[in-house]
């Protein structure tokens, strides 16, 4: 599935975005993932909200 998603974002302005990832410590102490496609633009903005 990962391949149809990176495909379809190289068609047109996909390039124009980037796929994110950032490792979030939960309440109970475990880790989880937040994971989230933005703008190029945008990405130091998300790292520095999430």
């Amino acid at each position: 599935m990962a391949k149809k998603v990176v495909a379809s974002l190289q068609k047109g302005g996909g390039k124009e975005h980037t796929k994110v990832i950032k490792m979030v410590k939960t309440d109970k102490g475990s880790y989880s993932f937040k994971e989230e496609v933005v703008h190029n633009d945008k990405v130091k903005d998300w790292f520095a909200k999430n």
